[in-house]
């Protein structure tokens, strides 16, 4: 997801790295920090609408910041807890606490500062606000720009009680609220932040608070101004109790980190999606829009019909080589201006299309909603996208010398590789050199295969399809299988394995890597080749204590930190995980998810996008400009409680399968909140393996292990 372009980077400046930031979202805001809560390193700020309207924020106590003690954050909050060891009574233990909670919300942010003295005396302190914007675009500061000058500044007047300053760039009209008034307020310049000064007293025992609020007014519009939509879904029934507690924290955690990153389209705001991740994708994205909302189905379809109808409003219409716009393609991305990264070269318009899986995937999700119990009308609704979708597919395949689903960036300043894996050095043949591309994808074939056959099974449960237009169906799928059994296999050192791709002259990709986990559960593959990707992916090649990596170790060009070259997307690893369950592959597949939770502890119960799989001393390294919370890593927690019971749900069925995995890689556990479709139930499952299924209408059958 995160882009990567062909061209030269510029060296003189640098994308700031996230691993250590501290990071809070809601909707279209998104707030960063250094650990202690301050902004003023590169990249940290709040962001409203992809631009910094807060670029400088210190809290200081007497020109004290104090001494770090512990931080944390989670969905749209932030804590801080620091020592303010210069106040209090003197001693070896800190005697005064500043506490500082950070909740972004909608179009700002409000950060509520605690002083708590446990001191003998009566604590006197002057603190002091720092603050200032630069209104620099998300693009500039990914790029590595230095923060620009603050801008003017105006402290508030009479009329305006409770604002206490204001400035404004092209996009933004940012007030600063205090509660209590200050004691003083000193506007500030270009090189200097204004001051927000507040006289306190805190007697022993006591605590005092000072509350300073963010809020911005949109002052021009855009080509996508998305609002946030955690209103609209509601996951509070969710409940994992697992005697390995660490998954009940790691589904808690995630889902509100997901139902944080939801917005909703402009274009009809009851809708809601996942944007793709804090801070650089906080927007509609094909694939990991899609992926989000169909990892968390058995969860509820909210996400998933609105992520649906979003992209259907956007569905490609015409053929235009600048934006890689085809009718009936489902788009890459839609930002709120033409997006431009000076380092890497790439400059993409406000909506650009240059993918070859999204529109297979979103076909994927309208069945697998519809399963779910997406209601039928909405499902109807949705059958002319769908058609358009099928057409694209059937039209690619069709154009293509070789009949598969290939790719290629006709602007020359897009994309050079357009699956998920889209770092121009992302496919790497077993000698690890780099394939030319264009590229025809596994994982793109396979998702054409899935897409095409599941459509067909929708079409004709609906009573919806035309017998040529089932029949084109299944010609599709199987000319598609066909020729993936054909091309793509490949013998290596270790036998036959499944190659990434085909490189430009017909060639297989035949380096091993986590690509051809995607193909598990797709219908492309006989049970005999789903075992030998089975075997490969788990095997210790790939499979490590965190997760799948994404290229083999034994390749030439293995880099535990390298972008799509070694290391472990988390996503990626749940895939692959939910395939080796759907093909009955579960010898392996409770490893694969305990590395996903151990990662998830690691990492403070919160996935960054990817990371080096490879362990340091017991944990994984942190890929240093991963973006986190990632709508797709998130959601891998649902998939974890997916294949942990083994769910298969189908609501127009009536019927329900719980099918636990075998190791009970976390104990014996009971699952509440599961949906079947507007009805909430739960499973249980005991620790011989036994599963209680509670909660579910009458007449729905339900099958156990």
């Amino acid at each position: 997801m995160p882009e990567q372009s062909r061209l030269t980077p510029d060296a003189s400046r640098r994308q700031p790295w996230l691993h250590e930031l501290e990071l809070a979202v809601h909707g279209n805001a998104t707030a960063l920090s250094a650990r202690d809560g301050t902004m003023t390193a590169p990249g940290t700020g709040v962001f409203v609408d992809d631009r910094r309207v807060v670029s400088h924020l210190r809290v200081l106590a007497d020109d004290h910041a104090g001494d770090l003690v512990m931080s944390s954050s989670v969905g749209p909050e932030t804590h801080v807890l620091t020592s303010l060891r210069h106040l209090g009574t003197p001693g070896p233990d800190p005697t005064v606490e500043l506490r500082r909670v950070r909740a972004v919300h909608d179009a700002g942010m409000t950060e509520t500062i605690r002083l708590t003295s446990r001191a003998a005396e009566t604590v006197r302190t002057r603190l002091v606000v720092e603050i200032g914007g630069d209104g620099a675009s998300l693009g500039a500061v990914k790029s590595g720009e230095p923060a620009g000058p603050l801008l003017p500044t105006m402290t508030a007047g009479a009329r305006t009680p409770d604002v206490v300053l204001t400035w404004s760039d092209d996009r933004h009209l940012t007030h600063v609220v205090t509660e209590p008034r200050p004691s003083a307020v000193e506007a500030g310049e270009p090189d200097r932040p204004s001051r927000i000064r507040f006289d306190l007293e805190v007697p022993p025992g006591q605590t005092r608070s000072v509350r300073v609020s963010v809020v911005t007014q949109r002052l021009a519009a855009t080509a996508f101004d998305a609002d946030p939509g955690a209103d609209l879904v509601d996951w509070s029934s969710v409940l994992v109790e697992a005697a390995d507690t660490r998954l009940d924290v790691v589904v808690s955690s995630a889902l509100e980190d997901l139902r944080q990153l939801t917005m909703r389209d402009p274009d009809a705001p009851d809708d809601v999606f996942a944007g793709a991740g804090s801070p650089w994708y906080l927007t509609l994205f094909g694939r990991d829009s899609i992926w989000a909302a169909r990892l968390s189905l058995p969860f509820g379809t909210t996400l998933a019909g609105g992520t649906l109808r979003t992209l259907a409003r956007r569905q490609g219409r015409v053929d235009d080589p600048t934006t890689a716009e085809e009718p009936g393609k489902i788009l890459h991305e839609v930002r709120r201006e033409r997006y431009v990264d000076d380092v890497t070269g790439l400059a993409l318009p406000s909506t650009y299309y240059g993918t070859v899986d999204a529109t297979s995937l979103w076909v994927c999700l309208l069945h697998d909603a519809w399963r779910h119990g997406l209601p039928e009308d909405e499902v109807r609704d949705l059958l002319p996208p769908l058609r358009a979708a099928l057409g694209w597919i059937a039209r690619q395949v069709q154009d293509s010398p070789d009949g598969l689903l290939r790719y290629v960036d006709r602007s020359g300043t897009g994309l050079a590789n357009q699956g998920w894996k889209d770092s121009g050095d992302s496919m790497r043949r077993s000698d690890g050199s780099i394939a030319p591309a264009p590229i025809a994808l596994l994982e793109a074939q396979t998702y054409a295969v899935e897409a095409a056959r599941e459509a067909r099974a929708l079409l004709e449960a609906l009573d919806a399809g035309t017998p040529q237009e089932l029949a084109d169906l299944d010609r599709l799928a199987d000319a598609l299988a066909t020729r993936v059994r054909e091309a793509y296999w490949v013998r290596g050192p270790r036998g036959p394995h499944l190659a990434m791709a085909l490189d430009a002259d017909g060639r297989p990709v035949d380096g091993i890597g986590s690509n051809m986990g995607h193909a598990l559960g797709s219908g492309a593959l006989t049970a005999d080749e789903a075992a030998l990707v089975a075997d490969t992916l788990t095997g210790p090649d790939l499979l490590g204590p965190y997760g799948i990596a994404t290229l083999s170790r034994s390749n030439p060009a293995y880099n535990p930190i390298g972008y799509h070259t070694g290391s472990v997307w988390v996503h990626d690893t749940a895939i692959g995980l939910l395939g080796l369950v759907a093909e009955g592959r579960t010898e392996r597949a409770g490893d694969v998810a305990r590395s996903l939770v151990a990662s998830s502890v690691a990492f403070g119960y919160r996935w960054p996008e990817l990371y080096a799989g490879d362990p340091v001393l017991g944990r994984p390294a942190p890929y240093p400009a991963s973006c986190r919370p990632q709508a797709w890593s998130a959601a891998s927690a649902a998939a974890v409680v997916t294949a942990v019971l083994g769910l298969r749900v189908d609501v127009p069925g009536r019927h329900v399968e719980v099918r636990p995995l075998p190791s009970l890689p976390f104990g014996p556990l009971t699952v509440r909140g599961l949906r079947f479709g507007p009805t909430a139930f739960s499973v249980t499952v005991a620790a011989d393996g036994t599963a209680t299924v509670e909660g579910l209408p009458d007449d729905v059958t339900v099958a156990t292990a």
